[in-house]
């Protein structure tokens, strides 16, 4: 499989558990144009000291610093010619910053939803230093719920498993029904 969407950005996201980094690793991987995958995670773990949780009510300045940053770098990217994939927890709330790009280069936004016990279960299932605590991944999730007008920008992803999501999301890609205006 091949994809060649030089010059664009997309914004690859859901709760926690939904299979973001999976499928932007996947896509990253794949012939056609060069790629650049940001995962957005590491844009917070760049603070050294005084970071905020980001699922926190008082991060919310800190989010947008950090989205800002990530839009920004992002844009850079896909100015020098490359496809950049975003992935990370970016809901409706931060498109802001990805808004202001949006003007000049091609954004597409698929946020991709699994059953919540899903999401539980595959966050558990990692271990290590990443969010395992049932409550803010529901919390995230009833976030994620109700998009409004974003809605259409959502795959629903129960019973997909990596290939056909990663067909699913490249098709999603290929219609531009999935890009902000």
């Amino acid at each position: 499989m091949s994809i060649d969407h030089r010059g664009e950005i997309l914004i690859l996201t859901g709760t926690p558990g939904a299979g973001k980094t999976t499928t932007a690793s996947a896509l990253a991987a794949l012939d056609g144009s060069s790629k650049v995958h940001l995962h957005a995670d590491d844009f917070w773990h760049f603070i050294r000291h005084g970071a905020i949780q980001p699922y926190l009510p008082e991060a919310h300045h800190q989010n947008e610093v950090v989205l800002d940053v990530l839009a920004n770098v992002a844009a850079g990217y896909a100015k020098g010619g490359y496809f950049v994939i975003v992935d990370g927890i970016v809901g409706p709330w931060f498109l802001e910053a990805f808004a202001k790009i949006g003007l000049s280069l091609p954004v597409h936004y698929i946020v991709l939803r699994p059953a919540l016990e899903t999401a539980i279960e595959r966050c558990r299932d990692r271990g290590g230093d990443t969010l395992s605590d049932p409550e803010p991944i529901t919390a995230l999730y009833q976030q994620f719920s109700a998009l409004g007008p974003l809605e259409r920008h959502v795959l629903a992803t129960e019973g997909d498993d990596r290939e056909s999501l990663l067909l699913r999301v490249t098709a999603a890609l290929d219609s531009d029904a999935y890009r902000l205006t």
